[in-house]
C-alpha cells in the first residue's frame, strides 16, 4: 500500500470510528461536552496549558543541547521556544494525524541551524521521551489507583517489578547510545521533572472537563482514566486528536461504572478546553506569515520549507 492510500485508509478510519461512536452513543453527549465548556474552564485550561507548553519548550532546548544543537534556548531564549511550541501544538490539533505541527517545528529548527536531520531528531527525540514518562505514569497510576481494568492489578507487585527492571536497564543504554547528554544528572533530573509537569497538566485539565461534564468521581479514580484517555490521543487514526480519545473515554467510563456517555462529554470538552488554549500558536502562525509577507526576497528559502516539510511529514505518516 502507497503512503498516500495508507494516509487516506487512516483518515477514514478515524471518520469512520467517529461516526460509529456517533450511532452507539447519539448526539447528546456531543451537545453536552460542548455546553458543558464555560469561560471559567477555559481560563483554567489556558494557565494550565502555559505551564504545560513552558515545560515542553524546556525539555525542547535541553534534548536539543543534548543531541548537539547548542544553540537552541540560548540564542532565542526558552519564552521564544515556548511560543514555536505553541505554533507546534496549534497545528497539531488543527490537521489530521497530530503529529504535523512537530514536523513543521523540527523543519523549522533544522534550516535554522542548516541541518534539517538534526532539527527532526531533536523533536523526534523530545516527543518521545515526553511519550515514555506518560506512559511510565500512566502504568504506575493503573498498577496502583482504582482502575476499571482489574485484570492488570491482579498481580501488581510482579508487573512493576518486571517492567521497573526493563526500564532500569535499556533506557540508559539507550541514551548513552545515543543521546549521553541526557545522562547528566542535572540534565536528565530537569527533563524528568519538565516532562511529569507536562503529563500532569494534560490530566488536570481532563479531570477539569469531566468535573464539568458532571462527573463526581474522585481525583484518584479519575487519573488513570485521564491517562489512558491521553494516551489513545497519540494513536495515528486520529483527526487533530478527535477520535481515539473519545472513543476509549467512552468505553473506560463505562467499564468503570460512570457512563460511557458522560465519558464522551468529557473527552469532548477536553477537545475543545485544549483547542481554545492553543489558540496563542494560531497567533504565532499568523505572525510568521506576516513577516514573510513583508519579506519578499525570503521566497524560495520558504519554498524550500514547504518541500522540507511535505517530505518529512509524508515520512511521519508512512
Amino acid at each position: 500500500m502507497s503512503r498516500t492510500a495508507w494516509r487516506r485508509v487512516r483518515l477514514l478510519a478515524g471518520v469512520v470510528l467517529l461516526a460509529v461512536i456517533g450511532w452507539r452513543l447519539g448526539t447528546g453527549p456531543w451537545i453536552d461536552g460542548l455546553a458543558d465548556v464555560t469561560p471559567a474552564s477555559l481560563l483554567v485550561a489556558g494557565l494550565i496549558a502555559l505551564l504545560t507548553t513552558l515545560g515542553c519548550a524546556v525539555r525542547w532546548c535541553l534534548v536539543a543541547r543534548a543531541l548537539g544543537d547548542l544553540e537552541l534556548g540560548q540564542n532565542q531564549g526558552v519564552w521564544r521556544a515556548s511560543a514555536e511550541y505553541y505554533r507546534s501544538q496549534f497545528l497539531n490539533t488543527a490537521l489530521p494525524g497530530g503529529v504535523l505541527g512537530d514536523v513543521h517545528r523540527g523543519v523549522r529548527r533544522g534550516q535554522d541551524v542548516a541541518d534539517v536531520g538534526l532539527g527532526l531528531r531533536v523533536v523526534v527525540w523530545e516527543r518521545a521521551i515526553g511519550q515514555f514518562v506518560q506512559i511510565v505514569l500512566t502504568i504506575l497510576a493503573v498498577l496502583f489507583l482504582p482502575s476499571p481494568i482489574h485484570f492488570l492489578r491482579a498481580a501488581n507487585g510482579l508487573w512493576a517489578m518486571l517492567f521497573g527492571s526493563m526500564v532500569l536497564i535499556s533506557v540508559p543504554l539507550v541514551l548513552r547510545r545515543y543521546a549521553p547528554g541526557l545522562l547528566e544528572p542535572r540534565v536528565g533530573l530537569t527533563v524528568l521533572s519538565a516532562s511529569v509537569i507536562v503529563v500532569a497538566g494534560h490530566v488536570a485539565t481532563f479531570i477539569v472537563a469531566a468535573r464539568m461534564a458532571g462527573s463526581t468521581a474522585s481525583v484518584t479514580r479519575l487519573v488513570p482514566l485521564a491517562l489512558i484517555v491521553l494516551l489513545a490521543m497519540s494513536l495515528p487514526i486520529n483527526i487533530g486528536g478527535w477520535g481515539p480519545r473519545e472513543g476509549v473515554a467512552a468505553w473506560l467510563f463505562g467499564l468503570a461504572g460512570l457512563g460511557a456517555g458522560l465519558g464522551l462529554a468529557a473527552a469532548v470538552a477536553y477537545g475543545v478546553m485544549v483547542l481554545v488554549a492553543n489558540l496563542p500558536g494560531a497567533g504565532v502562525v499568523l505572525l510568521d506569515w506576516g513577516r514573510r509577507a513583508g519579506l519578499p526576497e525570503a521566497a524560495p528559502d520558504e519554498s524550500r520549507a514547504a518541500v522540507a516539510v511535505g517530505q518529512a511529514a509524508r515520512a511521519v505518516r508512512g
